[in-house]
């Protein structure tokens, strides 16, 4: 049996001080308006730090972090997000794919997201995977866990003021498709991690992927067996019908959400996955913060 953990959209508070005021140039002014006004109520890192020890306390083999580790992509959420990934555990133990929110302004790699792509690097090689020699050739990379692939997509991409959305981009499209063929012939249990809902329907368009169609579409066509997300701040279950089987599409909360307005309290998933008279069953448990109780506690299990 392999045990994964997922969760997703951590969102690191709270804001650092900017170096200059021209970091507050265009999209960031509204975010750090939205952040004091709004969203520090919405992300409370004492439960980040309570998820982090139920999930060690639960020992699962790996990690599967689906992005939004920072707020609106200054220069010291970067360097504080790398010192918290390296808190939470070793590169070889998380794999983590970038939110819209690490994307939220343009950024130089090596300064940003770059500094955790320790997180993000791939270690099997398939014809269609991408070396990361620089950001553009990043992704899709594949990590193999044992019988367990796993998958990293990118959709972060810079957005426009009011837009929330991203982009897979034709070169990850156009590669994914083989990957996912190779690793269904050899065998493997396969897991795509991407932030954002894969499928159109799932999320308001203007918090959409631009290419959910053609990405759903792919999935379709080649199969996978599960596909993790977060960006909604909420849960979600959905499944996809291929000619292999079924494609699960599962969405976690808010990794720090206390539960307020509209948005599902924090939560992270639990997959036991197996290999039984040729075939793979999963097992599922979410583990949910409970405010009054000020832990995480676990719904009975399911299979998918």
């Amino acid at each position: 049996m392999f045990t994964l953990a997922h969760l997703s959209d951590v969102h690191i508070g709270p804001l650092p001080r900017a170096e200059s005021w021209r970091d507050y140039l265009g999209k960031r002014a509204l975010g750090k308006i939205s952040w004091h006004r709004r969203r520090r109520f919405l992300h409370d890192p004492v439960i980040a730090m309570a998820m982090i020890s139920d999930i060690k306390a639960q020992s699962p083999d790996h990690v599967a972090l689906t992005g939004d580790l920072i707020n609106i992509a200054l220069r010291q959420e970067f360097v504080a997000a790398a010192q918290w990934l390296k808190a939470f555990g070793p590169a070889d133990w998380i794999t983590l794919v970038p939110g819209n929110h690490d994307a939220y302004r343009p950024f130089p790699w090596a300064e940003g997201a770059g500094l955790w792509s320790d997180y993000m690097t791939g270690d099997i090689k398939l014809a269609s995977a991408r070396d990361p020699v620089d950001p553009d050739a990043l992704f899709p990379f594949v990590r193999q866990r044992r019988n367990i692939a796993l998958i990293g997509l990118s959709s972060a991409v810079p957005q426009s003021l009011f837009r929330a959305g991203g982009r897979v981009g034709q070169d990850q499209l156009d590669r994914l498709g083989p990957i996912l063929q190779d690793l269904r012939q050899r065998g493997f249990y396969r897991v795509i991690l991407i932030h954002h809902p894969p499928v159109p329907g799932l999320t308001p368009r203007r918090r959409a992927l631009d290419d959910d169609k053609d990405l759903k579409r792919i999935i379709e066509e080649h199969g996978a067996d599960l596909v993790l997300y977060g960006h909604n701040h909420r849960h979600g279950r959905s499944a996809l019908k291929t000619p292999f089987g079924t494609a699960h599409l599962m969405g976690a909360p808010s990794a720090t959400s206390p539960g307020f307005a509209t948005y599902d309290a924090a939560a992270w998933y639990l997959y036991k996955i197996r290999r039984q008279d040729g075939a793979w069953t999963t097992s599922v448990t979410v583990r949910r913060w409970d405010g009054k109780q000020g832990s995480f506690v676990a719904d009975p299990a399911y299979t998918l």
